[in-house]
């Protein structure tokens, strides 16, 4: 088809490589179909109250290595589930996909591109099937998104974590203390098992896998009889122990956003095994450190990758798909096999089975 505008927006938390996506789509779409792009300000937000600016090869310029996104982001504004605080302050949950999408007909679009994750591709899902001509582009730190190998922000998130820990087991021989790094990943532990054994962590704790205290402790305990006074522990946000739950941050996320904000695990587990071992105990939390910063070599390439290839599904007229990494190469497969779905760590992934066969422990029996 002949593409003339198409819109692009970025939902969700932000991550390295958002900018390296939307400089690739506008420069293809741009230089290869002479189309002009619109760029959607603050996610879907954005698109319910018409806020965009014009995106040019100009305006794209020098952004591939920034960090966050020039488009600005949100975890608010589902347009089918939108959340807004009535005068009592009580909230009330409203359907303003009609709106949306009556934008995106204002707006003359041939076709938006919805970069996100499982979220923000199930809300492109829904306006497709509503007639709007949807391509995802997938993007997390957290890697959880299915029917791609990865997606960018994550190796970023992932060698931010194994910076912290080269320097926290320095500091942890020298003191002879247990360190621990509380990453982030919410329901999934991609984040925590790569950069624990990239980082050469003793004790990695992940949310697939509930961890028994008591083995944690056997773990530090073996190590200080072996003559390693020290331990290094990777511990993600959405860890939890036997029989017990998540623990939520104190610091919840606002109710506009109503979801329940992670976090608080890293430093429970200084203080139970404080409270258990001989040894000083310290927890460092990575927080949003993860998410901004220069993007990695291989977001930046990702990014450009997916933007470029997306801008060329649209051309053919492939809409409702996703673009995906898979086996190191670009493809496309239906949003509505993805849509709203999480990828987890199985119990038995060749990660797992490597960490726990080189000496790691996982917390379980």
């Amino acid at each position: 088809m002949s593409l003339k505008r198409v819109g692009i927006l970025t939902g969700g938390g932000d991550c390295c490589g958002l900018n390296a996506v939307i400089r690739a789509v506008t420069r293809a779409a741009i230089i290869e179909y002479n189309c002009e792009v619109v760029g959607i300000e603050g996610g879907f937000e954005g698109l319910i109250e018409n806020n965009t600016q014009r995106l040019t090869i100009r305006a794209t310029r020098d952004i591939l290595p920034l960090g966050g996104t020039l488009l600005g982001t949100t975890n608010k504004g589902d347009p089918f589930a939108y959340r807004q605080v009535r005068d009592d302050g009580t909230i009330e949950i409203l359907d303003r996909s009609a709106e949306a999408i009556e934008n995106f007909h204002t707006l003359g679009l041939d076709c938006l591109f919805v970069v996100g994750g499982e979220g923000s591709q199930e809300i492109g899902y829904k306006l497709h099937e509503k007639g709007c001509p949807i391509i995802g582009i997938p993007k997390t730190i957290d890697n959880d998104l299915e029917g791609t190998d990865y997606t960018f922000g994550f190796q970023t998130a992932v060698q931010v974590a194994v910076d912290a820990l080269d320097r926290l087991t320095t500091t942890g021989k020298s003191h002879q203390r247990v360190m621990i790094l509380e990453v982030m990943g919410r329901n999934a532990g991609w984040i925590a098992l790569e950069a624990g054994i990239s980082g050469g962590a003793h004790i990695i704790l992940i949310p697939e896998i509930p961890y028994d205290l008591a083995e944690v402790e056997k773990k530090i305990r073996l190590r200080a009889e072996g003559g390693s006074s020290f331990s290094i522990v990777v511990v993600g946000e959405g860890a939890r122990e036997k029989g017990g739950e998540q623990i939520v941050s104190e610091a919840a996320a606002t109710r506009l956003q109503g979801v329940a904000q992670l976090g608080g695990v890293g430093n429970y587990l200084a203080s139970r095994l404080g409270q258990n071992t001989d040894l000083e105990v310290r927890c460092t939390v990575l927080g949003h450190v993860q998410r901004g910063g220069t993007p990695t070599s291989f977001d930046r390439l990702l990014g450009t990758r997916l933007g470029h290839h997306a801008v060329e599904a649209a051309a053919n007229g492939d809409f409702g798909k996703l673009v995906v990494l898979n086996c190191l190469n670009i493809s496309l497969i239906p949003l509505e096999d993805i849509a709203g779905k999480v990828r987890t760590v199985p119990a038995d992934h060749q990660l797992v089975r490597c960490a726990e066969a080189i000496g790691i422990s996982l917390g379980r029996c």
